[in-house]
């Protein structure tokens, strides 16, 4: 003998929670803007791209073809750069 549901099962979400929310994910950091970031700088404040260079976040970096960029994210031996064409991933030295 089978018994019918009266009501559809539900996937244990409460009905407040909305689709992509994820609760212990990391706080997204804002978008970071290339003309308000790097584009007002003086060339100065700009370091060479090299891959046996350490950069840090936050620093300046002059590439020879994606030209001037910001380090938005350092993990290990990857950077992430954000360009006026938009963010590359690219290798820096390790510590």
């Amino acid at each position: 003998m089978s018994m019918k549901r009266s009501k559809p099962r539900s996937s244990g979400k409460s009905q407040d929670a909305q689709e992509g929310d994820d609760f212990f994910a990391k706080p997204k950091e804002a978008e970071k803007n290339w003309e308000i970031e790097v584009a007002s700088k003086p060339d100065e404040a700009f370091s060479p791209y090299a891959l046996t260079t350490r950069f840090d976040k936050g620093q300046l970096v002059t590439h020879p073809k994606f030209g001037k960029g910001l380090v938005t994210f350092v993990e290990g031996t990857r950077i992430e750069i954000l360009f006026q064409e938009g963010t590359k991933k690219l290798g820096h030295a390790a510590t």
